[in-house]
């Protein structure tokens, strides 16, 4: 089968959409499939492209073409419509190029919404042989107006608009969470069209490591953290979706507990803001991404791990990062709704906590961080979890099930 993947992301991000793009279109390949890429250069935590110019390689068995975009050093509002648009504009001559190859499926992943209309003519100038096939990782335009990047009640009805117009051609329409699938649904696409297929984690790379592996972590020796200490763990983007400014408040509830040690580890244009914050916590690091390979030690770490939510972002993402955290076997404190898909995973995993509460916040640390037998019955929830629901090979083989359907 013919596959073209058309997205924002792509390997090598090591965090977020770019990872799961990658892995999708290398295993396909590796499966037998034909696999071709229409991408933007890495840029995704960081917001800085690295070699931001049309670009063409082989990697992994999958043909990649790389398109240069503008990335705004503050994603804000309209500078992150114009970032989203200018991929969009740069990449739609390289992906119409690929008519001649005739794809069996063009797929195509959001956010970079801005790319359907481009996706849907690709097909449409293929011919009836072609499908089309969007995957929504992330409800941008929707993401955009709860969290007040974008106002206006006129511009978000016309913005809907065209967003249901658009969903409603495509011959699927597939996203990453039953919540985010039911406002597919909402949103006007058949039923028999709206797939499931949520993220995955590799379940052999990431497993609970027991207490004589969590002492010997060389995470521990290398940043000199002693066996006794409690270790409070955040990786990943730091953005403006993520609410990582309840953590500034958290801590400093926190500060009379002794042998607490805070990993805030991640990149994006909210860091700075982050360290700011702060500024004279002896007990607090900031630290850079950590590399895929050490991935099973660095989530292995945590004692307790961290997964903020601003409010009114919780069914418009699942937030990626939290399958390798159920996969390592370690309790989650994470903010959410309690009806929404995270909230419920979260109270079986660990501890939920209201959005915005930071003093819920707190006391959610204080009650994991002083009974261990809680936390090792939230942990092994969580892998129980990851195990039922998320594994690598039964997401993608269910994927390829559905190309072929």
């Amino acid at each position: 089968m013919k596959v073209l993947l058309y997205g924002l992301n792509y390997a090598p991000e090591t965090v977020g959409i770019g990872k799961f793009s990658g892995d999708m279109a290398t295993w396909l390949a590796a499966r037998g499939h034909q696999v071709r890429v229409v991408t933007a250069p890495p840029y995704f935590p960081e917001w800085q492209a690295r070699g931001n110019r049309y670009r063409h390689k082989h990697s992994e068995g999958v043909a990649v073409w790389r398109c240069p975009l503008w990335v705004p050093r503050q994603p804000r509002g309209l500078t992150r419509l114009v970032h989203l648009a200018s991929f969009a504009v740069s990449s739609l001559p390289v992906l119409l190029a690929h008519r001649r190859w005739q794809p069996d499926v063009v797929l195509t992943v959001a956010p970079a919404f801005f790319c359907a209309p481009g996706a849907l003519l690709l097909g449409r100038l293929c011919g009836w042989r072609t499908r089309t096939w969007l995957h929504i990782q992330d409800f941008e335009l929707d993401a955009a107006f709860e969290l007040g990047m974008l106002k206006g009640k006129l511009l978000r009805r016309l913005a809907e608009r065209w967003e249901r117009g658009t969903l409603g051609r495509f011959d699927r329409v597939s996203s990453i969470s039953g919540a985010m699938l039911r406002r597919v649904v909402a949103k006007g696409v058949a039923d028999h069209r709206a797939v499931l297929l949520p993220n995955w984690v590799d379940l052999d790379a990431i497993q609970p490591q027991g207490d004589e592996a969590r002492a010997a972590n060389p995470y521990r020796r290398e940043l000199g953290i002693g066996a006794e200490a409690m270790v409070l763990l955040y990786s990943g983007s730091m953005n403006r979706k993520q609410g990582l400014q309840i953590l500034v408040e958290v801590i400093r509830q926190l500060a009379d507990v002794e042998n607490l040690i805070w990993l805030l580890a991640g990149e994006g244009p909210n860091k700075a803001e982050l360290a700011a914050g702060l500024a004279g916590f002896p007990q607090v690091r900031l630290l850079s991404l950590q590399p895929l390979e050490r991935m099973n030690d660095w989530l292995n770490l945590a004692d307790v791990h961290l997964l903020p939510q601003r409010a009114g972002a919780a069914d418009l993402v699942l937030p990626s990062k939290l399958l390798g955290i159920l996969a390592s076997g370690r309790p989650v404190v994470a903010t959410s709704a309690a009806d929404s898909e995270l909230g419920q995973l979260a109270e079986q995993a660990g501890v939920r906590v209201e959005p915005e509460d930071p003093a819920g916040f707190a006391a959610a640390i204080r009650r994991l961080v002083g009974d261990g037998a809680l936390r090792q019955q939230r942990g092994r929830a969580a892998r129980q979890l990851a195990e039922q629901r998320y594994g690598k090979e039964a997401v993608l083989q269910q994927l390829e099930r559905e190309l072929h359907r």
